[in-house]
Protein backbone atom coordinates (compact mmCIF):
# COMPACT_ATOMS: atom_id res chain seq x y z
CA UNK A 1 0.00 0.00 0.00
CA UNK A 2 1.08 3.49 -0.74
CA UNK A 3 0.20 6.25 2.16
CA UNK A 4 0.60 9.59 1.61
CA UNK A 5 0.41 11.89 4.12
CA UNK A 6 -2.78 14.41 3.91
CA UNK A 7 -2.58 18.09 4.48
CA UNK A 8 -3.31 17.99 7.95
CA UNK A 9 -1.28 15.78 10.18
CA UNK A 10 -2.88 12.41 11.09
CA UNK A 11 -5.16 11.93 8.02
CA UNK A 12 -3.76 9.49 5.22
CA UNK A 13 -4.86 8.97 1.68
CA UNK A 14 -3.97 5.23 0.89
CA UNK A 15 -3.74 3.72 -2.27
CA UNK A 16 -3.91 -0.44 -2.33
CA UNK A 17 -2.00 -1.95 -4.62
CA UNK A 18 -4.33 -3.54 -6.84
CA UNK A 19 -3.69 -6.94 -8.79
CA UNK A 20 -5.72 -7.35 -12.36
CA UNK A 21 -6.06 -9.46 -14.77
CA UNK A 22 -8.74 -10.48 -16.85
CA UNK A 23 -10.86 -12.30 -14.44
CA UNK A 24 -10.63 -8.82 -12.48
CA UNK A 25 -8.65 -8.16 -9.21
CA UNK A 26 -7.62 -8.33 -5.82
CA UNK A 27 -6.30 -6.06 -3.53
CA UNK A 28 -5.33 -5.68 0.35
CA UNK A 29 -7.37 -2.67 2.21
CA UNK A 30 -6.39 -3.32 5.98
CA UNK A 31 -2.66 -5.33 7.54
CA UNK A 32 -2.20 -3.86 10.74
CA UNK A 33 1.13 -3.99 10.14
CA UNK A 34 1.54 -1.51 7.13
CA UNK A 35 -0.92 1.24 9.19
CA UNK A 36 1.38 0.85 12.53
CA UNK A 37 4.49 1.86 10.33
CA UNK A 38 2.76 5.16 9.46
CA UNK A 39 2.08 5.68 13.00
CA UNK A 40 -1.69 4.49 12.33
CA UNK A 41 -2.57 2.11 15.61
CA UNK A 42 -6.25 1.55 14.67
CA UNK A 43 -7.89 -1.02 16.30
CA UNK A 44 -11.53 -1.83 14.73
CA UNK A 45 -14.97 -2.66 16.41
CA UNK A 46 -17.12 -1.90 13.87
CA UNK A 47 -17.45 -2.15 9.68
CA UNK A 48 -20.33 0.15 8.35
CA UNK A 49 -21.45 0.32 5.04
CA UNK A 50 -23.50 3.11 3.58
CA UNK A 51 -25.28 3.14 -0.04
CA UNK A 52 -26.93 6.54 -1.21
CA UNK A 53 -27.93 8.50 -4.68
CA UNK A 54 -25.79 11.53 -6.10
CA UNK A 55 -26.49 14.59 -4.84
CA UNK A 56 -26.71 13.13 -1.15
CA UNK A 57 -24.59 14.99 1.33
CA UNK A 58 -23.84 13.05 4.50
CA UNK A 59 -22.07 14.63 7.58
CA UNK A 60 -19.97 16.30 8.86
CA UNK A 61 -21.01 14.08 11.70
CA UNK A 62 -18.43 13.18 15.07
CA UNK A 63 -19.75 11.57 18.31
CA UNK A 64 -18.30 13.29 21.31
CA UNK A 65 -17.58 11.53 23.81
CA UNK A 66 -16.55 8.62 21.95
CA UNK A 67 -14.66 9.39 18.54
CA UNK A 68 -13.74 7.24 16.16
CA UNK A 69 -11.43 6.76 13.90
CA UNK A 70 -12.53 5.59 10.03
CA UNK A 71 -10.69 3.72 7.52
CA UNK A 72 -13.41 4.82 4.51
CA UNK A 73 -13.31 3.32 0.84
CA UNK A 74 -15.63 3.02 -2.22
CA UNK A 75 -16.55 0.03 -3.81
CA UNK A 76 -19.57 1.43 -6.63
CA UNK A 77 -19.47 5.03 -7.37
CA UNK A 78 -17.72 8.50 -6.33
CA UNK A 79 -17.83 10.69 -3.86
CA UNK A 80 -16.42 13.60 -2.91
CA UNK A 81 -14.94 12.71 1.15
CA UNK A 82 -13.89 14.95 3.94
CA UNK A 83 -12.45 15.65 7.08
CA UNK A 84 -12.34 18.42 9.59
CA UNK A 85 -10.09 18.54 12.38
CA UNK A 86 -11.62 19.08 15.86
CA UNK A 87 -8.65 18.31 17.66
CA UNK A 88 -8.17 21.86 19.99
CA UNK A 89 -4.62 21.38 20.27
CA UNK A 90 -3.87 21.45 16.61
CA UNK A 91 -2.39 23.67 14.51
CA UNK A 92 -5.02 22.86 12.18
CA UNK A 93 -7.73 22.96 14.28
CA UNK A 94 -11.08 23.91 12.40
CA UNK A 95 -9.55 23.01 8.64
CA UNK A 96 -10.73 20.55 6.27
CA UNK A 97 -9.19 17.77 4.15
CA UNK A 98 -10.94 16.59 0.61
CA UNK A 99 -10.52 13.49 -1.73
CA UNK A 100 -12.67 11.99 -4.30
CA UNK A 101 -12.85 8.31 -3.41
CA UNK A 102 -14.25 5.97 -6.10
CA UNK A 103 -14.61 2.42 -6.72
CA UNK A 104 -12.43 3.48 -10.10
CA UNK A 105 -9.07 4.86 -7.99
CA UNK A 106 -10.05 2.72 -5.38
CA UNK A 107 -8.24 5.04 -2.92
CA UNK A 108 -9.05 4.92 0.93
CA UNK A 109 -9.45 7.84 3.66
CA UNK A 110 -7.74 7.46 7.42
CA UNK A 111 -9.88 9.81 9.25
CA UNK A 112 -8.27 10.04 12.95
CA UNK A 113 -10.44 9.96 15.65
CA UNK A 114 -11.17 14.15 16.91
CA UNK A 115 -12.23 14.82 13.48
CA UNK A 116 -15.54 15.56 11.91
CA UNK A 117 -16.73 12.98 8.61
CA UNK A 118 -18.91 13.50 5.79
CA UNK A 119 -18.97 12.86 1.75
CA UNK A 120 -20.97 14.39 -1.27
CA UNK A 121 -22.11 12.14 -3.57
CA UNK A 122 -20.37 12.53 -7.19
CA UNK A 123 -22.06 9.54 -9.31
CA UNK A 124 -25.67 8.34 -9.73
CA UNK A 125 -25.26 6.12 -7.02
CA UNK A 126 -22.27 5.35 -3.78
CA UNK A 127 -21.44 2.79 -1.97
CA UNK A 128 -19.07 3.20 1.19
CA UNK A 129 -17.63 1.14 3.72
CA UNK A 130 -15.93 2.18 6.55
CA UNK A 131 -14.16 0.23 9.81
CA UNK A 132 -14.56 2.29 12.81
CA UNK A 133 -12.38 2.30 16.08
CA UNK A 134 -15.11 3.44 18.34
CA UNK A 135 -18.94 1.91 18.17
CA UNK A 136 -21.51 3.97 17.11
CA UNK A 137 -23.50 5.66 20.06
CA UNK A 138 -26.67 7.48 18.59
CA UNK A 139 -27.23 9.86 21.49
CA UNK A 140 -23.51 11.08 21.05
CA UNK A 141 -23.67 11.89 17.45
CA UNK A 142 -23.29 15.65 16.33
CA UNK A 143 -23.26 17.26 12.94
CA UNK A 144 -21.86 19.98 11.90
CA UNK A 145 -23.16 22.37 9.11
CA UNK A 146 -21.76 21.52 5.49
CA UNK A 147 -22.11 25.12 4.47
CA UNK A 148 -20.15 26.38 7.86
CA UNK A 149 -18.35 29.79 6.38
CA UNK A 150 -16.01 29.88 9.35
CA UNK A 151 -14.48 25.77 7.83
CA UNK A 152 -15.15 27.06 3.76
CA UNK A 153 -15.08 23.51 2.68
CA UNK A 154 -15.25 23.57 -1.65
CA UNK A 155 -17.74 20.73 -2.23
CA UNK A 156 -18.19 20.18 -5.90
CA UNK A 157 -21.59 20.86 -6.10
CA UNK A 158 -23.47 22.50 -9.32
CA UNK A 159 -23.88 26.08 -8.58
CA UNK A 160 -27.53 26.78 -7.72
CA UNK A 161 -27.77 22.92 -6.61
CA UNK A 162 -28.16 22.21 -3.08
CA UNK A 163 -27.78 19.11 -1.65
CA UNK A 164 -29.79 16.27 -0.24
CA UNK A 165 -29.56 16.43 3.46
CA UNK A 166 -31.22 14.78 6.04
CA UNK A 167 -32.89 16.31 8.52
CA UNK A 168 -30.40 16.12 11.21
CA UNK A 169 -27.81 17.33 8.79
CA UNK A 170 -30.12 20.48 8.35
CA UNK A 171 -29.73 21.51 11.76
CA UNK A 172 -25.93 21.18 12.11
CA UNK A 173 -24.22 23.13 14.45
CA UNK A 174 -21.59 25.80 13.72
CA UNK A 175 -17.96 25.31 14.14
CA UNK A 176 -18.15 27.78 17.04
CA UNK A 177 -20.52 25.50 19.16
CA UNK A 178 -18.40 22.64 18.65
CA UNK A 179 -16.73 21.19 21.51
CA UNK A 180 -13.90 19.92 19.82
CA UNK A 181 -11.49 17.32 21.43
CA UNK A 182 -8.62 17.75 23.61
CA UNK A 183 -5.35 15.39 23.99
CA UNK A 184 -6.32 13.78 19.97
CA UNK A 185 -3.36 14.84 17.97
CA UNK A 186 -1.41 11.41 17.24
CA UNK A 187 -2.94 9.70 13.71
CA UNK A 188 -4.03 6.41 15.60
CA UNK A 189 -7.10 5.34 16.13
CA UNK A 190 -8.50 7.34 19.73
Amino acid sequence: MEFKKGKIEGVYIIKPKVFGDERGFFMETWREILFKEQGIDASFVQDNHSCSKQGTLRGLHYQQPNPQGKLVRVISGEVFDVAVDLRKRSATYGQWIGEHLSSDNKRMLWVPAGFAHGFYVTSELAELVYKCTDYYVPQHEKSIAWDDPDIGIEWPITPGERPILSEKDQKGMSLSEVEGFDGLISSSGS
